[in-house]
């Protein structure tokens, strides 16, 4: 176990760790849902095959408690890890895991992105009842999502379509899409593919039409900055391609002062010697969906003598630049004035 020498864990921040836990074992956090399971189980078998002995311990975030509403109702970005993020700076847990796409963009003090493994599929993916692509749909069949993003790609490519909010698990959509309340689901890939339940996909929506939320399909593996020893025995994990890629899209999205609730999509893809990222940001202004997007890569756009991480750094900043000079700041602030009107009014 580790013990505080100050302080009580439920209460405070930051307080200096007395680790007494066996060496070769690790504390790993995840949230309930089966997804978020199932992937901390995959997690942990690789660990495991380290010799390493990993006790995972479940924690309640204020997203998996609030089901029953729209997530942009709950609250800021982060809720679905604040509470991990928490168990992690109390000494409860030494590791904790993540879907990458639910981290906000400024990081939490203390607290590092350590470990990111190799990305399953980015795509969004299409799950239909009888139709089973957007293009077969008939006019007016309703179409279920919980994402902003994924709502505003499908009225631009299908504006006659019905879209519903549609919250909960992924066994659970699929439980409401059988029993009729829409036609089709829309949601991430990799989450079907880790349940075992791919053969559920109908479609596979793929940029440019869908560009997928930043960090989708990807894992996260996040532990205490100045925890070095729980680091070293990770490392192991790191996926070298993958983090270059999820450091330019997240630079990105940082550089646009967006966040994971925000209708932006990113995709960076790395071939050879060279990292390519594209990215839209999307908006609705008086019944009508405007998207801007841009996509560069770095054998065209970035100096010799860079690292690999500077490249993809870099790159990110140039996509965020060219996507502010196509209007990307005037589509964000219209975005969060309208947000904060309609909180007034609510």
């Amino acid at each position: 176990m580790t013990f505080p020498r100050t302080g009580n864990p439920d209460n405070c921040r930051k307080v200096e760790f007395c680790d007494v836990r066996d060496v070769d074992s690790i504390r790993v956090g995840t949230r309930g849902s089966a997804l978020a399971k199932t992937q901390t189980e995959w997690v942990v078998a690789h660990i495991q095959q380290q010799g390493i002995a990993v006790e995972i311990i479940e924690v309640s975030t204020r997203g998996d408690l609030r089901g029953d509403i729209p997530i942009r109702q709950i609250g800021s970005d982060g809720v679905f890890v604040r509470e991990l993020e928490l168990a992690l700076q109390t000494g409860r847990i030494d590791a904790a895991v993540h879907s990458l796409k639910d981290l906000p963009t400024i990081l939490t003090e203390g607290l590092s992105l350590a470990i990111i493994p190799e990305r399953a599929t980015p795509y969004d993916v299409l799950v239909g009842k009888t139709a089973r692509t957007l293009a077969t749909m008939p006019t007016g069949s309703c179409v279920g999502t919980s994402s902003v993003r994924r709502e505003m790609l499908l009225r631009l490519e299908r504006p006659d379509l019905v879209v519903k909010p549609i919250r909960g698990n992924v066994d659970t959509r699929l439980k409401n899409l059988d029993a009729g309340s829409c036609d089709a689901i829309m949601l991430a890939g990799a989450g079907l593919n880790r349940l075992g339940l791919g053969g559920r996909i109908t479609e596979i929506l793929a940029p440019p039409r869908f560009w997928p939320a930043v960090g989708q399909g990807a894992l996260v593996i996040q532990v205490r900055t100045d925890d070095d020893v729980t680091k070293s025995k990770l490392q192991f994990l790191n996926h070298a391609t993958t983090h270059l890629e999820i450091m330019a899209e997240r630079t990105c999205l940082a550089s646009l002062a967006g966040g994971c609730l925000v209708p932006i999509g990113a995709l960076a893809t790395h071939t050879g010697q060279e990292l390519t990222l594209g990215a839209c940001i999307l908006e609705e202004r008086d019944g009508s969906i405007r998207k801007i997007e841009v996509t560069l890569s770095t054998s065209a756009s970035l100096a010799q003598g860079l690292s690999s991480e500077q490249k993809a750094t870099n790159l990110g900043r140039m996509v965020a630049a060219r996507l502010i000079e196509e209007g990307a700041l005037e589509m964000l602030a219209s975005m969060r004035a309208a947000e904060g009107k309609q909180a007034l009014s609510g």
